[in-house]
């Protein structure tokens, strides 16, 4: 089992759930959340602002803006990781920064609530 997170664009939300869907995913998590990426920061205006220059802070305040984005949870059986991580990627690469990011972590165990089933059972 693999849990799969994936941090999108808020307005690529519907693309995803398609893909998703086409995917054979049945069940996810989607939160709303803000973040950056690491972005570039210049070291002249960093140190302005630290000086005090308003204007400097300023720019750097628009540097270090936090972006709305959707964060989806999906955990699959290890054989599906690999399509869903590309369905994702499919529904969200525009080649812009700010596509988003996918991290995939291996789940030792899951057990469904209603039934106390565990493993693969448990979430599929």
């Amino acid at each position: 089992m693999q849990e799969i997170i994936a941090v999108v664009r808020m307005n690529m939300m519907n693309r995803t759930k398609v893909a998703l869907d086409e995917a054979g995913v049945d069940a996810y998590f989607a939160h709303e959340a803000q973040g950056r990426g690491k972005g570039f920061v210049n070291t002249a205006v960093l140190e302005g602002a630290e000086s005090g220059y308003e204007e400097a802070a300023a720019v750097l305040g628009e540097k270090g803006k936090l972006y709305p984005k959707r964060v989806l949870t999906v955990v699959v059986p290890d054989e599906q990781v690999e399509d869903i991580v590309e369905a994702i990627i499919k529904a969200n690469q525009t080649g812009k920064p700010g596509d988003g990011k996918i991290f995939v972590t291996p789940l030792g165990d899951a057990v469904r609530v209603r039934t106390a089933e565990k493993g693969k059972k448990a979430i599929v």
